[in-house]
């Protein structure tokens, strides 16, 4: 599999030629995309990728590497052959000072949404304890455990479920 640093996509960008994708999610690209990426989320990658232009060498990214990776196998397997994975993505460009480009009025990261989420269940449960009924403590409990196992599992459902809110539907 080709892969190549977030500096040789720079060098790549400057000489032009290439098709940079970014798998990512729509209200992640909103926050900070490399200029010149086009936005193919890798759940959408099957159905849409026809608009690649198979002429071009596809260079695709995402925030660490990990969907960008999965997207070049997914995209070899469908009879591209020149599709180069752009290792760290995102967070190698930022540490590497590279500009990004973001919407002016971006969402939160999908992250700190839900860590805002839980942050306000866990407090809403523990003032709902002591103005309420103690039972309401639960929430906090439940929702601290949540946190926890979803980081053992690596799966998070609420982020899943934030994800599909209006707010985070980019805007063309």
């Amino acid at each position: 599999m080709s892969e190549c640093t977030v500096v040789g996509l720079k060098e790549q960008l400057e000489n032009g030629e290439i098709h940079l994708v970014d798998v990512r999610e729509q209200v992640e690209f909103a926050g900070g995309r490399v200029s010149g990426a086009s936005l193919l989320p890798l759940g959408e990658l099957e159905e849409r990728h026809q608009e690649l232009d198979h002429s071009k060498p596809i260079y695709v990214m995402c925030r660490t590497g990990r969907r960008s990776a999965e997207a070049q196998a997914r995209l070899k397997a469908m009879g591209f052959t020149n599709v180069v994975n752009v290792v760290g993505g995102i967070e190698a460009w930022k540490k590497e000072d590279l500009p990004l480009e973001r919407d002016e009025h971006a969402p939160w990261s999908i992250e700190r949404q839900v860590r805002f989420m839980a942050g306000l269940l866990v407090f809403t449960g523990v003032v709902l304890s002591l103005l309420v009924h103690p039972w309401f403590i639960a929430l906090a409990g439940f929702v601290g455990f949540g946190l926890a196992f979803t980081a053992v599992i690596d799966w998070c459902g609420m982020g899943l479920l934030i994800a599909k809110m209006p707010w985070n539907k980019r805007v063309a």
